[in-house]
């Protein structure tokens, strides 16, 4: 059973990153060395901070856990799709269906609801429930475009166990970050090492 660490250092944004929300969004969850991961999202705070800083929601929104949870749901989505990709694998019904989702959650009107005491009406949506959809939505169609863009074919998981974090390929460059291609190679090196022989 993996252990969740909280207090972590942060690696580096994987490459692309920078230039596809969805990718940063999927690298939010971390596997480290010796079992360990931790969750860049956990805490509805935490949805609320990441959301801010990549201007997807205002500092001081408040969210709860049920927009936080959607949030990381949508995490897994893309990660499932990612795997498939990198993987050269069939895309997962349930996350194709769970991104599509997430693309139609912003509406652009005020809806038609009913009340039996006030009969036909509009409503738009809890401002905490648009700032969340429309961070939903900026995300999913993020992700729609990387999937189905000229990056796509860039796209790669993390060469380096157990990181499990996606980037997009440079060169040759097959790691997330200097980490874990030091890791990487060390662990080569390693393995080339002549092993003494047993008596």
């Amino acid at each position: 059973m993996k252990e969740t660490v909280t207090a972590t250092p942060v690696p580096p944004p994987a490459p692309g990153a920078e230039r596809h929300l969805a990718l940063d969004l999927a690298n939010t969850a971390l596997s480290l060395p010796g079992g360990r991961s931790t969750d860049l999202l956990a805490t509805p705070a935490a949805v609320g901070h990441w959301l801010a800083e990549r201007e997807l929601a205002p500092a001081e929104a408040g969210l709860g856990e049920t927009c936080a949870a959607q949030v990381r749901s949508l995490r897994e989505q893309v990660r499932a799709l990612l795997a498939a990709v990198t993987g050269g694998l069939p895309a997962p019904a349930g996350a194709l269906d769970a991104v599509n989702d997430a693309l139609t959650r912003a509406p652009a009107a005020s809806l038609l609801r009913w009340d039996p005491a006030r009969g036909l009406y509009r409503a738009a949506a809890h401002p905490l429930t648009q700032i969340a959809e429309h961070a939903l939505a900026v995300l999913a169609a993020d992700a729609a475009d990387l999937l189905t863009g000229p990056d796509a074919a860039r796209l790669t998981a993390c060469g380096s166990t157990p990181c499990t974090r996606y980037l997009l390929r440079y060169g040759r460059r097959h790691w997330c970050s200097t980490r874990c291609g030091d890791r990487a190679r060390a662990a080569r090196a390693y393995a080339r090492r002549p092993r003494p022989e047993a008596d």
